[in-house]
């Protein structure tokens, strides 16, 4: 038996991301950021005992660099998760507790690793609960602050134990959460958990993450894709994505015609909306056999976030 803080962060909001981007491309997004999480615990001395669908158990020999460790992830995922939109909000969860712990062929066992969990459920979205026994490791001094909810009787355990919650935001970073903005207000982020697509027009390129989505194309500059032509209206399409797939819709008054790759079939739309199935070109106002029409390229694109040394990166 090891004397281990174990950490169980479990996502939550997975329902609404399943329901938008479909199995396949929700299922990666959230493989994504569950290897984002271990990668974090593990440059932070921890080690990944398991991954259970949209959680992660880790385990940590040092009591303080668990704690370190999961303040870090919170502080880092909250200012990356400001630029989504909330139905792709995925956001954590965490419980924390210290104890004798049996490790058997990597998995781990015993009451710490059973509350833990229990207090991950208990927790709210963006909340740390851990148990008295973490706190009181960390020692006189130690700069962590955090609140005590009181005694709680834990599911699976005969005596109530003294949970704390974790208070894990900067004071600035609390300011910055709490100050209202819409997504164009902040910084960019060329990450991107979920994949997105790219438009070109002219010598224009442009990549959009589903995070930017709905999007408009259109003439005016309130457009998130301008396409300066008179042919073009206002705003001419929109692009979102439902159930994972890319939908395309004509709001426009001349038309938009859409063909994929180098076939030949053409899709017309006046009012009306298609599935963004692969690359293709969209024509603008006017069809494909007018040479002179606008013409937008587009690109589907992976999600391009990787895992390594320092974390998350491109």
């Amino acid at each position: 038996m090891a004397e281990l803080t174990i950490a169980f962060v479990d996502l939550t909001g997975s329902v609404s991301v399943f329901e938008t981007l479909g199995n396949d491309r929700a299922t990666k997004a959230v493989t994504k950021l569950t290897q984002w999480i271990g990668s974090m615990g593990v440059e932070n001395g921890g080690t990944v005992v398991k991954m259970l669908g949209d959680g992660v158990l880790m385990s940590f020999s040092n009591n303080r660099h668990a704690v370190d460790a999961m303040v870090l992830i919170q502080q880092e995922h909250a200012k990356r998760v400001m630029q989504w939109p909330d139905r792709l909000k995925l956001m954590m969860q965490i419980g924390m507790a210290r104890g004798q712990v049996v490790v058997v062929d990597g998995d781990c066992f015993g009451d710490a690793v059973n509350v833990a969990s229990r207090l991950s459920d208990l927790a709210g979205p963006e909340q740390i609960m851990a148990t008295d026994t973490v706190i009181r490791k960390l020692g006189a001094r130690h700069g962590v602050r955090s609140r005590s909810l009181g005694p709680m009787r834990i599911k699976g355990r005969v005596e109530p134990c003294e949970v704390f919650r974790v208070e894990w935001q900067p004071e600035m970073l609390s300011e910055f959460l709490t100050l209202p903005a819409d997504l164009h207000a902040l910084s960019p982020t060329k990450e991107s958990v979920f994949g997105g697509f790219e438009l070109t027009w002219l010598d224009t390129t442009h990549a959009f993450s589903l995070t930017d989505l709905p999007m408009k194309i259109g003439r005016v500059p309130e457009a998130d894709f301008i396409v300066s032509d008179p042919r073009v209206s206002r705003m001419h399409a929109s692009i979102d994505i439902r159930s994972g797939n890319y939908v395309l819709e004509d709001i426009s008054s001349y038309g938009t015609w859409v063909r994929f790759g180098a076939g030949d079939n053409v899709i017309a739309l006046r009012r009306q909306e298609c599935l963004l199935h692969s690359d293709g070109e969209i024509a603008m106002g006017a069809p494909f056999t007018d040479f002179t029409t606008p013409t937008v390229k587009f690109k589907l694109v992976e999600a391009n976030l990787s895992i390594g040394s320092g974390g998350i990166r491109k």
